[in-house]
Protein backbone atom coordinates (compact mmCIF):
# COMPACT_ATOMS: atom_id res chain seq x y z
CA UNK A 1 0.00 0.00 0.00
CA UNK A 2 1.17 3.98 0.35
CA UNK A 3 1.07 6.00 2.64
CA UNK A 4 2.80 9.61 3.89
CA UNK A 5 6.07 8.67 5.48
CA UNK A 6 8.54 10.91 7.70
CA UNK A 7 11.63 11.04 7.18
CA UNK A 8 12.89 13.65 9.33
CA UNK A 9 12.64 17.39 10.17
CA UNK A 10 11.11 19.44 6.79
CA UNK A 11 10.80 15.54 4.90
CA UNK A 12 8.32 13.30 3.92
CA UNK A 13 6.72 11.37 0.49
CA UNK A 14 3.96 9.45 -0.49
CA UNK A 15 5.30 6.22 -1.22
CA UNK A 16 4.94 2.58 -0.68
CA UNK A 17 5.15 0.93 2.84
CA UNK A 18 4.20 -2.14 4.04
CA UNK A 19 0.82 -3.70 4.38
CA UNK A 20 -0.80 -3.53 8.12
CA UNK A 21 -1.27 -6.98 9.37
CA UNK A 22 -3.26 -8.23 12.86
CA UNK A 23 -0.36 -7.85 15.64
CA UNK A 24 -2.61 -8.62 18.84
CA UNK A 25 -6.11 -10.26 19.47
CA UNK A 26 -7.45 -6.77 20.20
CA UNK A 27 -6.48 -5.14 16.58
CA UNK A 28 -8.47 -4.31 14.17
CA UNK A 29 -7.40 -3.29 10.56
CA UNK A 30 -9.28 -0.44 8.68
CA UNK A 31 -9.60 0.10 5.17
CA UNK A 32 -8.76 4.14 5.23
CA UNK A 33 -12.01 5.95 3.18
CA UNK A 34 -11.27 9.89 4.25
CA UNK A 35 -8.33 10.99 6.39
CA UNK A 36 -7.47 14.78 7.59
CA UNK A 37 -4.43 17.05 8.59
CA UNK A 38 -3.55 18.34 11.53
CA UNK A 39 -1.54 21.25 13.31
CA UNK A 40 0.36 18.82 15.11
CA UNK A 41 1.26 16.91 11.77
CA UNK A 42 2.86 19.97 11.00
CA UNK A 43 4.63 20.68 14.29
CA UNK A 44 5.70 17.06 13.82
CA UNK A 45 7.82 18.28 9.93
CA UNK A 46 8.81 21.11 11.96
CA UNK A 47 10.86 18.82 14.15
CA UNK A 48 8.68 20.02 17.26
CA UNK A 49 7.68 16.31 18.22
CA UNK A 50 10.88 14.22 18.74
CA UNK A 51 9.12 11.12 19.57
CA UNK A 52 8.38 10.56 16.11
CA UNK A 53 11.14 8.12 14.60
CA UNK A 54 11.78 8.67 10.88
CA UNK A 55 10.35 5.94 8.44
CA UNK A 56 6.79 6.74 10.35
CA UNK A 57 3.29 6.86 8.46
CA UNK A 58 1.88 9.90 9.76
CA UNK A 59 -1.90 10.71 10.36
CA UNK A 60 -3.79 10.04 13.59
CA UNK A 61 -7.40 10.97 12.12
CA UNK A 62 -9.52 9.03 9.85
CA UNK A 63 -12.44 7.37 8.81
CA UNK A 64 -12.89 4.27 6.90
CA UNK A 65 -14.57 0.40 6.77
CA UNK A 66 -13.30 -2.64 9.25
CA UNK A 67 -11.22 -5.40 6.60
CA UNK A 68 -10.63 -7.35 9.30
CA UNK A 69 -10.36 -7.77 13.20
CA UNK A 70 -8.51 -9.73 16.08
CA UNK A 71 -9.86 -12.58 17.95
CA UNK A 72 -10.69 -10.35 20.99
CA UNK A 73 -12.24 -7.96 19.37
CA UNK A 74 -16.12 -7.80 20.08
CA UNK A 75 -17.95 -4.34 19.22
CA UNK A 76 -16.77 -3.89 15.74
CA UNK A 77 -16.80 -6.29 12.56
CA UNK A 78 -15.74 -6.79 8.86
CA UNK A 79 -17.42 -4.30 6.92
CA UNK A 80 -18.36 -1.71 9.50
CA UNK A 81 -18.03 2.04 8.88
CA UNK A 82 -15.79 3.82 11.72
CA UNK A 83 -14.43 6.83 13.05
CA UNK A 84 -10.77 6.08 13.99
CA UNK A 85 -9.89 8.15 17.05
CA UNK A 86 -6.95 10.01 17.50
CA UNK A 87 -6.54 8.48 21.00
CA UNK A 88 -6.01 4.56 21.48
CA UNK A 89 -7.38 3.31 24.72
CA UNK A 90 -6.04 -0.30 26.45
CA UNK A 91 -9.17 -0.08 28.83
CA UNK A 92 -7.53 -1.50 31.73
CA UNK A 93 -4.55 0.76 33.05
CA UNK A 94 -5.28 3.17 36.16
CA UNK A 95 -5.89 6.12 33.77
CA UNK A 96 -8.20 4.24 31.14
CA UNK A 97 -10.58 3.43 34.54
CA UNK A 98 -10.73 7.32 35.09
CA UNK A 99 -11.49 8.15 31.05
CA UNK A 100 -8.08 9.82 30.86
CA UNK A 101 -7.21 7.70 27.72
CA UNK A 102 -5.03 10.05 26.10
CA UNK A 103 -2.23 9.27 29.03
CA UNK A 104 -3.21 5.81 28.85
CA UNK A 105 -0.28 3.51 30.41
CA UNK A 106 -1.43 0.22 28.48
CA UNK A 107 0.01 0.93 25.17
CA UNK A 108 -2.12 3.56 24.36
CA UNK A 109 -3.16 7.39 24.34
CA UNK A 110 -1.71 9.53 21.44
CA UNK A 111 0.09 6.60 19.00
CA UNK A 112 -1.56 6.25 15.66
CA UNK A 113 1.20 8.92 13.63
CA UNK A 114 3.46 9.17 17.03
CA UNK A 115 4.87 6.15 17.85
CA UNK A 116 3.00 3.74 15.49
CA UNK A 117 1.74 3.72 11.97
CA UNK A 118 -0.72 6.38 11.31
CA UNK A 119 -4.26 6.92 9.49
CA UNK A 120 -2.68 8.39 6.77
CA UNK A 121 -2.42 5.69 3.91
CA UNK A 122 -4.57 3.21 2.59
CA UNK A 123 -5.07 1.05 5.60
CA UNK A 124 -4.30 1.60 9.36
CA UNK A 125 -3.97 -0.92 11.82
CA UNK A 126 -5.53 0.15 15.17
CA UNK A 127 -4.84 -1.33 18.32
CA UNK A 128 -7.51 -1.71 21.28
CA UNK A 129 -10.12 -1.24 18.52
CA UNK A 130 -13.07 -1.97 20.62
CA UNK A 131 -12.13 1.42 22.70
CA UNK A 132 -10.79 3.44 19.78
CA UNK A 133 -13.04 3.11 16.92
CA UNK A 134 -16.57 4.25 16.73
CA UNK A 135 -19.44 3.17 14.48
CA UNK A 136 -20.34 6.17 12.21
CA UNK A 137 -24.37 6.70 11.58
CA UNK A 138 -25.49 5.73 8.40
CA UNK A 139 -26.89 8.91 7.70
CA UNK A 140 -23.38 10.86 8.18
CA UNK A 141 -20.69 12.07 5.81
CA UNK A 142 -17.38 10.81 6.50
CA UNK A 143 -16.19 14.18 5.73
CA UNK A 144 -17.74 15.25 8.85
CA UNK A 145 -17.24 12.92 10.97
CA UNK A 146 -13.40 12.85 10.43
CA UNK A 147 -13.84 16.27 12.36
CA UNK A 148 -14.42 14.15 15.63
CA UNK A 149 -11.47 12.07 15.39
CA UNK A 150 -9.75 15.00 17.12
CA UNK A 151 -10.17 18.86 16.94
CA UNK A 152 -13.93 18.86 18.31
CA UNK A 153 -13.02 17.03 21.36
CA UNK A 154 -9.30 18.58 21.69
CA UNK A 155 -11.41 21.90 21.74
CA UNK A 156 -14.63 20.47 23.73
CA UNK A 157 -12.71 18.87 26.54
CA UNK A 158 -9.05 20.75 26.34
CA UNK A 159 -10.77 24.33 25.63
CA UNK A 160 -14.49 24.41 26.64
CA UNK A 161 -14.93 21.51 30.02
CA UNK A 162 -11.07 22.56 31.12
CA UNK A 163 -11.90 26.17 31.09
CA UNK A 164 -15.16 25.81 32.70
CA UNK A 165 -17.45 27.73 30.58
CA UNK A 166 -20.93 28.58 32.28
CA UNK A 167 -23.65 30.33 31.16
CA UNK A 168 -23.08 34.13 30.89
CA UNK A 169 -19.67 33.77 30.68
CA UNK A 170 -17.06 35.73 28.37
CA UNK A 171 -15.16 33.62 26.65
CA UNK A 172 -11.67 34.72 24.40
CA UNK A 173 -10.56 32.71 22.03
CA UNK A 174 -7.15 32.83 20.97
CA UNK A 175 -6.41 31.75 17.61
CA UNK A 176 -9.29 31.03 15.06
CA UNK A 177 -7.66 28.35 13.13
CA UNK A 178 -9.59 24.93 13.21
CA UNK A 179 -9.27 24.44 16.60
CA UNK A 180 -9.89 27.99 17.70
CA UNK A 181 -13.24 27.35 15.86
CA UNK A 182 -14.28 24.52 17.13
CA UNK A 183 -13.84 25.63 20.22
CA UNK A 184 -16.41 28.57 19.66
CA UNK A 185 -18.66 26.44 18.23
CA UNK A 186 -18.57 23.88 21.44
CA UNK A 187 -18.48 27.35 24.28
CA UNK A 188 -21.46 28.64 22.17
CA UNK A 189 -23.74 25.11 23.62
CA UNK A 190 -22.87 26.36 27.30
CA UNK A 191 -24.53 30.04 26.43
CA UNK A 192 -21.95 32.27 27.39
CA UNK A 193 -22.91 36.25 27.08
CA UNK A 194 -20.36 36.93 24.85
CA UNK A 195 -17.40 35.19 22.74
CA UNK A 196 -13.98 37.31 21.10
CA UNK A 197 -12.09 35.94 18.68
CA UNK A 198 -8.54 36.81 18.47
CA UNK A 199 -6.18 35.96 15.13
CA UNK A 200 -3.75 37.65 12.76
CA UNK A 201 -6.10 36.70 9.56
CA UNK A 202 -9.06 38.54 8.34
CA UNK A 203 -10.43 35.62 7.04
CA UNK A 204 -10.27 33.34 10.09
CA UNK A 205 -11.86 36.12 12.09
CA UNK A 206 -14.56 35.84 9.52
CA UNK A 207 -14.81 32.44 10.23
CA UNK A 208 -15.18 33.00 13.45
CA UNK A 209 -18.25 35.41 13.27
CA UNK A 210 -19.93 33.08 10.94
CA UNK A 211 -19.31 29.86 13.54
CA UNK A 212 -20.24 32.27 16.45
CA UNK A 213 -18.00 34.66 17.64
CA UNK A 214 -19.70 37.87 18.57
CA UNK A 215 -16.55 39.83 18.30
CA UNK A 216 -13.37 39.37 16.94
CA UNK A 217 -9.80 41.27 17.14
CA UNK A 218 -6.70 41.51 15.62
CA UNK A 219 -3.94 39.81 17.64
CA UNK A 220 -1.90 42.67 16.33
CA UNK A 221 -3.61 45.73 17.91
CA UNK A 222 -3.96 45.02 21.83
CA UNK A 223 -7.07 42.91 22.15
CA UNK A 224 -6.70 42.44 25.79
CA UNK A 225 -7.97 46.30 25.64
CA UNK A 226 -11.29 45.46 23.93
CA UNK A 227 -11.61 42.65 26.12
CA UNK A 228 -11.40 45.38 29.02
CA UNK A 229 -14.10 47.14 27.88
CA UNK A 230 -16.58 44.80 27.38
CA UNK A 231 -16.30 43.35 30.94
CA UNK A 232 -15.96 46.58 32.53
CA UNK A 233 -12.29 45.95 33.22
CA UNK A 234 -12.56 42.52 34.94
CA UNK A 235 -11.07 40.52 32.19
CA UNK A 236 -12.65 37.51 30.52
CA UNK A 237 -13.96 34.67 32.71
CA UNK A 238 -12.56 32.10 30.36
CA UNK A 239 -9.89 32.23 27.53
CA UNK A 240 -8.96 29.58 25.67
CA UNK A 241 -5.10 29.53 23.94
CA UNK A 242 -5.37 27.75 20.35
CA UNK A 243 -2.07 28.66 18.87
CA UNK A 244 0.63 26.93 20.50
CA UNK A 245 3.22 30.05 20.63
CA UNK A 246 4.72 32.36 23.62
CA UNK A 247 3.27 35.40 22.59
CA UNK A 248 -0.16 33.91 22.22
CA UNK A 249 -0.14 32.11 25.97
CA UNK A 250 1.30 35.01 27.52
CA UNK A 251 -1.84 37.22 26.02
CA UNK A 252 -3.87 34.44 27.50
CA UNK A 253 -2.73 35.72 31.08
CA UNK A 254 -3.35 39.51 30.29
CA UNK A 255 -7.11 38.57 29.54
CA UNK A 256 -7.90 36.81 32.08
CA UNK A 257 -9.82 38.03 35.01
CA UNK A 258 -9.41 37.02 38.55
CA UNK A 259 -10.84 33.81 39.58
CA UNK A 260 -10.98 32.77 35.69
CA UNK A 261 -9.83 30.09 33.70
CA UNK A 262 -6.62 29.89 30.77
CA UNK A 263 -7.22 26.28 29.09
CA UNK A 264 -4.00 25.67 26.97
CA UNK A 265 -4.95 23.79 23.77
CA UNK A 266 -2.11 25.00 21.55
CA UNK A 267 0.91 22.31 21.01
CA UNK A 268 3.57 24.30 22.14
CA UNK A 269 7.67 24.00 20.62
CA UNK A 270 9.29 26.86 22.92
CA UNK A 271 8.98 28.06 26.62
CA UNK A 272 6.61 30.37 27.34
CA UNK A 273 6.77 32.59 30.29
CA UNK A 274 5.19 32.38 32.87
CA UNK A 275 4.04 35.41 34.75
CA UNK A 276 3.67 34.85 38.34
CA UNK A 277 4.86 38.42 39.48
CA UNK A 278 1.15 39.26 37.78
CA UNK A 279 -0.23 36.29 38.27
CA UNK A 280 0.37 34.79 41.78
CA UNK A 281 -2.43 37.25 43.85
CA UNK A 282 -5.41 36.87 40.94
CA UNK A 283 -7.05 33.06 41.62
CA UNK A 284 -6.35 31.69 37.63
CA UNK A 285 -6.56 28.44 36.82
CA UNK A 286 -4.34 27.12 33.92
CA UNK A 287 -4.58 24.41 32.50
CA UNK A 288 -2.93 22.05 29.88
CA UNK A 289 -4.36 19.03 28.63
CA UNK A 290 -4.17 16.53 25.94
CA UNK A 291 -7.52 15.07 24.64
CA UNK A 292 -8.83 12.38 26.30
CA UNK A 293 -12.04 11.48 23.47
CA UNK A 294 -14.64 10.74 25.88
CA UNK A 295 -16.79 12.58 24.40
CA UNK A 296 -16.74 11.34 20.67
CA UNK A 297 -20.01 9.18 21.32
CA UNK A 298 -21.40 12.77 22.35
CA UNK A 299 -20.35 14.41 19.75
CA UNK A 300 -21.06 12.11 16.96
CA UNK A 301 -24.48 12.34 18.53
CA UNK A 302 -25.16 16.04 18.20
CA UNK A 303 -23.10 16.01 15.10
CA UNK A 304 -26.07 13.46 13.58
CA UNK A 305 -28.78 15.78 14.85
CA UNK A 306 -27.55 18.57 13.20
CA UNK A 307 -26.45 20.39 16.62
CA UNK A 308 -22.67 20.83 15.33
CA UNK A 309 -21.38 22.91 12.33
CA UNK A 310 -18.27 20.56 11.38
CA UNK A 311 -18.49 20.71 7.69
CA UNK A 312 -18.26 24.51 7.92
CA UNK A 313 -14.57 23.65 8.71
CA UNK A 314 -13.98 21.66 5.87
CA UNK A 315 -12.85 24.41 3.39
CA UNK A 316 -10.90 22.24 0.77
CA UNK A 317 -10.75 18.65 -0.65
CA UNK A 318 -8.67 15.86 -2.21
CA UNK A 319 -7.95 12.68 -3.90
CA UNK A 320 -5.55 10.81 -0.73
CA UNK A 321 -3.01 10.89 -3.15
CA UNK A 322 -2.18 14.04 -3.66
CA UNK A 323 -1.91 14.49 -0.03
CA UNK A 324 1.47 16.58 -0.63
CA UNK A 325 0.21 18.97 -2.38
CA UNK A 326 -2.88 19.11 0.25
CA UNK A 327 0.03 19.81 2.99
CA UNK A 328 1.38 22.84 1.37
CA UNK A 329 -2.52 24.32 1.16
CA UNK A 330 -2.88 23.20 4.73
CA UNK A 331 0.92 24.75 5.86
CA UNK A 332 0.16 28.00 3.30
CA UNK A 333 -3.40 28.77 5.44
CA UNK A 334 -2.26 32.68 5.31
CA UNK A 335 -2.44 32.46 1.38
CA UNK A 336 -4.82 29.77 1.08
CA UNK A 337 -7.76 29.97 3.26
CA UNK A 338 -7.73 26.67 4.35
CA UNK A 339 -9.22 25.69 7.34
CA UNK A 340 -9.63 21.84 7.13
CA UNK A 341 -8.23 19.92 4.44
CA UNK A 342 -10.00 16.61 3.94
CA UNK A 343 -8.91 13.65 2.12
CA UNK A 344 -10.30 10.73 0.33
CA UNK A 345 -14.32 10.26 -0.62
CA UNK A 346 -16.22 12.08 -2.84
CA UNK A 347 -14.02 15.24 -4.04
CA UNK A 348 -15.48 18.40 -4.50
CA UNK A 349 -14.92 22.02 -5.61
CA UNK A 350 -14.52 23.26 -2.06
CA UNK A 351 -15.46 26.43 -1.18
CA UNK A 352 -16.97 26.99 2.66
CA UNK A 353 -16.65 29.60 5.59
CA UNK A 354 -13.12 31.46 5.67
CA UNK A 355 -12.16 30.13 2.27
CA UNK A 356 -9.70 32.91 0.57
Amino acid sequence: MKGYVFHGTGQSAWEEVPDPAIKEPTDAIVRVGVVTICGTDLHILAGDVPGVRPGTVLGHEAVGEIVETGSAVRTVRPGDRVLVSCITACGRCAYCCQAAYGQCRGGGGWILGHLIDGTQAEYVRVPYADLSVYPVPGAMDSAEAVLLADIFPTSYEVGVLNGHVRPGDTVVVVGAGPIGLAAIATARLFSPERIVAVDLAPARLEAARQLGADAVADARETPELLVADLTDGLGANVVIEAVGVPESFELCTRMVRPGGHVANVGVHGAPATLHLEDLWLKNVTITTGLVDTYSTPTLLRMTAAGRLPTSQLVTHTFPLDRIEEAYNVFAGAADTGALKVVLGGEQHEVVAVGAA
